[in-house]
C-alpha cells in the first residue's frame, strides 16, 4: 500500500510538468526532474523552502536519474535530480554537479520469501550476487543457501535509464546495461514487482526500502543482508539491516560498501544565474541540511557542503 501511495504521488506530481510546453515566459516556478532516489528528499525540500518563500513555485517530478540529465540538458528542467557519477562524455556537456546527501542501494527480495529466515543468517556475497545480476542463468535458491529448495530466482532490474541500476551494477564492475532479468520502471514499480514475486529479488534505494515514517522495511519487501567477508554468515559488524536507522549509520560510518552507497546530486546546465534557482540552491546546501536525516538520508561532512556552496560563487 505505501508503495502504491509513492507511484499515485510520483504520478500526481509529475502532472504539471507534463504541460510544460504551456508554460509561459512569465511562469517564475523551479522545475526538477531526475532520480527517484532523490525524489522524496527533493519534495521535502520544496515543502520547507515554499514555508519561508510562499510565492516560490516548483514542479518535482522523477523519472530517473537518466531522464534528468536529458531535462536539465534540453533546458526543460532547471534543476536534475541525479544519482550516480557522470560518464566521461556527459562531463563534456557542461554540466554542474552539486552534492546534496547520501544514500545506497540494498539487495532487496519478497518478504514471502519461505527462506527468509536463512537469507537473513547467511546473507548473499558479492561474488553471488554478481552471478545472479550479471550471469542471466537460472540459479535456484537452494544452490544459493545451500538447501535443497529448486525454486529458481527471479531478477528484476530497472528499465529507464537509472542511477540505482547503475550504481548496483558499479558494485560489481559493471553497467546497468549489463544487469539481466525483467526490466520495471521506477524504484516503486521494481519495490511492488519483487513484493509480488515470492521468489523475486531486485534491488531499491534505501528511501523506497524502508519507510522512513516508521523506520521498518516497506510492507511486502525485505533486504538481503550482504555478506562481505564472505564466510557465509552475517556476523555483528555485518548485520544492520533491521530499520533505516542502522542501515543509514553503517552507510555514513562506511560499513555498507561504496558502491552501492553513493552521494546524491543537483545538477545544473552551467553554472546557475537565476537569482531564484541560486537561492533555493544555498538555501538546500545550508538550512535545508537539518531535513536530510529525517527524510531517510545521510547528511554530508561539512566540507564537502562548503565545497558545493562555492561552486555558487
Amino acid at each position: 500500500m505505501q508503495i502504491k501511495k509513492i507511484i499515485t504521488g510520483i504520478l500526481l506530481v509529475s502532472l504539471p510538468f507534463y504541460f510544460l510546453s504551456c508554460k509561459s515566459n512569465n511562469d517564475k516556478s523551479i522545475i526538477i526532474s531526475g532520480a527517484f532516489a532523490l525524489y522524496p528528499l527533493g519534495v521535502k525540500w520544496t515543502e520547507e523552502y515554499k514555508k519561508l518563500h510562499p510565492d516560490a513555485r516548483f514542479d518535482v517530478s522523477g523519472g530517473g536519474a537518466g531522464k534528468g540529465l536529458t531535462d536539465a540538458l534540453a533546458g526543460a528542467a532547471d534543476i536534475a535530480m541525479f544519482s550516480r557519477a557522470l560518464t566521461p562524455e556527459e562531463e563534456q556537456k557542461g554540466v554542474v554537479l552539486f552534492a546534496v546527501a547520501k544514500d545506497a542501494v540494498v539487495p532487496t527480495f519478497s518478504a514471502k520469501n519461505p527462506l527468509a529466515d536463512l537469507i537473513h543468517r547467511k546473507g548473499l556475497t558479492h561474488d553471488r550476487l554478481k552471478e545472479i545480476y550479471f550471469s542471466g542463468k537460472n540459479i535456484t535458491w537452494g544452490s544459493l543457501l545451500d538447501t535443497t529448495d529448486n525454486h529458481n530466482i527471479a531478477v528484476y532490474t530497472r528499465s529507464d535509464a537509472a542511477g540505482a541500476a547503475d550504481t548496483w551494477a558499479a558494485y560489481f564492475g559493471g553497467k546497468q546495461s549489463n544487469i539481466k532479468g525483467t526490466g520495471i520502471f521506477g524504484d516503486p514499480g521494481l519495490a511492488d514487482a519483487v513484493a509480488k514475486d515470492q521468489y523475486g529479488i531486485g534491488f531499491n534505494n534505501v528511501a523506497y526500502a524502508y519507510d522512513i515514517t516508521t523506520g521498518k522495511k516497506r510492507p511486502g519487501i525485505d533486504v538481503a543482508p550482504i555478506d562481505e567477508n564472505n564466510n557465509r554468515v552475517i556476523d555483528s559488524d555485518e548485520n544492520f539491516y533491521d530499520n533505516a536507522d542502522s542501515i543509514l549509520a553503517a552507510i555514513a560510518d562506511g560499513r555498507y560498501p561504496s558502491p552501492p552507497a553513493r552521494d546524491l546530486y543537483f545538477l545544473t546546465k552551467g553554472k546557475p544565474t537565476n537569482p531564484q534557482i541560486i537561492d533555493f540552491l544555498k538555501w538546500v546546501l545550508t538550512d535545508g541540511q537539518q531535513y536530510v536525516k529525517a527524510a531517510g538520508y545521510v547528511p554530508l561532512p561539512k566540507e564537502k557542503i562548503d565545497a558545493q556552496l562555492a561552486k555558487l560563487k
